[in-house]
């Protein structure tokens, strides 16, 4: 369509020329002494149109002559441009595919020649990394530190998703503080701290994190639980040897999750192994009163070594009247059978001790039944029920 119109202007100005031609009568004289010039007035006009075309042209050709060597820079930039953005395309497109050693060629031209060098050497120490090539990673790392300041972030977070993958927590948490203290706060940066301050050790960290993600919807309540219980699980073995700590980080645990059975037997034993039967006993029996649960109900047969006879005789009577309201609604439990029989054994009721054991292991035999009943026929003096016990013992797992 413009090519048309351009053709008729053409032809319009042909005709109005012809037109003009036909009707001008006039002339122009040109004078410089000693030369005269007459010529007739279309003549003049149609020579100044073309001496102003030519002039137009020389000088546009001329402009183009002195931008000449800045368009060919301009032309060359565009192209590396160009290429270094093609590079890092498949660089990113070869790593995906797991061609690491080709990712790192590409993102070596992009980082050469780019205008995001930064990003090209994360890139390149990731595919390092891949390749277990951990002296080339780390040199790339370096090169994306040199960049500047603006892909801190960036670096921070590589850093310590390659350092979680090589299980290096105590690097992975150091870059991950970094971001914290920058105000980073993301959910994938706290998901990566969690890991990372778990596998260091950090437990107080891990409870502040579980509970944060799962406020968040990061990762499942189930997960967060059982994150939460094996921290407060580590605090509590932590002051193991305090019993005045252990006790007073208990006391300090939520009264709903002392009642989860993992951290309740977890709770049970550090009671025990400090002699402290009562604590002991009220840990287990909350925890079985919200939820059963046969390793509780085989930890409440455990009384401290440490307690003289008669405290141990009152209380395993204790335990005894507890433990014989459970059998009400379990009356077939092997381990709460198994469980009463050694209280009895303890409260010195040894009828009763044997009847619970044998009953126990008429339901399932069990070695630690087997080893009670043994210890209990030789108190009797039934030595050749107590090797038979022993034997039947030695050959369960």
């Amino acid at each position: 369509m413009r090519s048309l119109f351009w053709l008729l202007a053409v032809f319009a100005a042909a005709v109005a020329l012809v037109i003009v031609g036909r009707l001008d009568a006039g002339y122009a004289v040109v004078v410089f002494p000693p030369y005269r010039i007459e010529a007739s007035l279309l003549f003049v006009a149609i020579t100044a149109l073309l001496a102003f075309i030519l002039l137009y042209v020389a000088a546009r050709l001329l402009g183009h002559a002195v931008a000449l060597p800045a368009t060919v820079g301009a032309f060359r930039a565009r192209r590396r441009r160009d290429r270094a953005h093609g590079a890092l395309a498949a660089a990113l497109q070869t790593y995906y595919e797991g061609r690491y050693a080709r990712a790192e060629k590409h993102a070596t031209v992009a980082f050469e020649i780019g205008p995001a060098p930064g990003v090209a050497a994360l890139l390149a120490a990731r595919a390092a990394h891949q390749m277990r090539e951990f002296e080339r990673r780390d040199r790339w790392l370096a090169r994306a530190d040199a960049v500047g300041d603006k892909l801190q972030m960036a670096r921070l977070v590589s850093r310590a998703e390659l350092a979680l993958e090589e299980r290096d927590f105590a690097g992975a948490r150091e870059a991950l503080r970094r971001l914290e203290d920058r105000g980073a706060k993301q959910i994938a940066t706290a998901s990566m701290l969690l890991r990372a301050e778990r596998g260091t050790g950090g437990w107080e960290e891990v409870l502040r994190l579980a509970d944060q993600l799962g406020k968040h919807d990061a990762i499942s309540p189930a997960v967060a639980d059982e994150y939460k219980v094996q921290a407060m699980v580590e605090l509590l073995a932590r002051e193991a040897d305090d019993a005045g700590a252990f006790e007073r980080r208990w006391r300090a645990i939520p009264a709903r999750a002392q009642l989860q059975p993992r951290l309740a037997a977890a709770g049970a034993r550090h009671a025990i192994a400090h002699g402290r039967a009562a604590l002991a006993r009220e840990i287990v029996e909350k925890a079985i009163a919200a939820e059963w649960s046969p390793q509780l109900a085989s930890l409440y047969g455990e009384l401290p070594a440490q307690m003289d006879p008669a405290a141990r005789t009152a209380e395993a009577r204790a335990r005894i009247e507890r433990a014989e309201r459970w059998l009400l609604g379990r009356e077939r439990d092997p381990e709460l059978l198994a469980t009463l029989g050694r209280l009895c054994a303890q409260a010195e009721l040894w009828g009763k001790a044997k009847s619970f054991l044998e009953a126990s292991l008429s339901f399932e035999p069990t070695r630690t039944a087997h080893l009670e009943l043994a210890r209990l026929s030789e108190r009797l003096g039934e030595n050749e029920d107590a090797q038979r016990h022993y034997r039947r013992a030695a050959e369960l797992p």
